[in-house]
């Protein structure tokens, strides 16, 4: 398969039949700039057709899982309409082609964990955090809708209370608190983190390829029930990406305050 064009994942084999994908841009915290944000798309539907994969692990180099998305891609969606609408097709995919991946994925989530990057650690098969992870879902903070995967997914993870009141207030979550609450499958010392995602991968390469990828094709479905949340949580995001809210969002992000936003445009 055509593994080698990839240029921010890093793909190694630590064993047959498991590949494990680094997003590796440590420099940056492994912001998604344009190159990973495209990459984070295509790389599952590669992975499902690869015949020598049965489980992959999702981890970040260096510090942290994910930063979010570079605030230069975040610039030229709000400033170009061609940019706007390739990444809004982008963000959809990366939902659908995780959710239809046939083969089980595990994530190992440490550090700061947003953006793009937390969409595919979420939506892994198996999430696993260490108990000091950081996990953010910023979107409201930068002045635009919680879309991505977070209207969807979170509410069916933690229910609506706990979804409501970390999407409306960008509220952090530990690893641990994460895991108490449902949103991700399992919380381990940062120095476990990584062999306990192998190990589940081992796990679930040991088991029954046909009865683990139906099973996970199944349950799924509880996401594809979402679709109508999902696709206007979306439009309503890249909607937010054309107002003036989204301007402060990004000036308070570079100048390391909190936002002062005006806007006040009725539903």
């Amino acid at each position: 398969m055509p593994f080698e064009r990839y240029r921010r994942l890093t793909l190694t084999r630590p064993e047959d039949g498991i590949l494990v994908v680094t997003m590796d841009r440590p420099e940056r915290l492994n912001a998604a700039d344009e190159v990973m944000h495209r990459e984070l798309v295509d790389i599952w539907r590669d992975i499902d057709a690869a015949d020598d994969v049965e489980v992959a692990v999702l981890r970040g180099a260096g510090a942290g899982f994910s930063a979010g998305g570079d605030l230069d891609m975040v610039e030229r969606i709000a400033d170009d309409w061609t940019t706007r609408v390739r990444v809004w097709k982008e963000a959809r995919d990366l939902v659908r082609n995780l959710v239809d991946c046939g083969k089980p994925v595990v994530s190992a989530i440490h550090g700061a964990a947003v953006g793009a990057g937390l969409v595919a650690g979420l939506l892994a098969d198996v999430s696993i955090a260490a108990r000091d992870a950081r996990i953010i879902d910023g979107h409201t903070r930068l002045g635009v809708a919680a879309g991505d995967h977070a209207a969807a997914v979170w509410p069916l993870l933690t229910g609506m209370a706990k979804a409501k009141y970390h999407l409306l207030t960008c509220e952090p979550l530990s690893g641990e608190e994460a895991e108490r609450i449902g949103l991700v499958s399992l919380c381990v010392d940062g120095e476990q983190l990584d062999e306990r995602a192998l190990e589940v991968a081992r796990r679930l390469k040991g088991g029954s390829a046909s009865a683990i990828r139906w099973t996970k094709h199944a349950l799924n479905h509880w996401y594809r029930l979402a679709a109508p949340t999902f696709e206007t949580s979306l439009a309503l995001e890249f909607l937010g990406f054309t107002g003036p809210d989204v301007r402060e969002g990004i000036a308070s992000l570079r100048e390391k305050r909190s936002p002062r936003f005006e806007d006040a445009a009725p539903l």
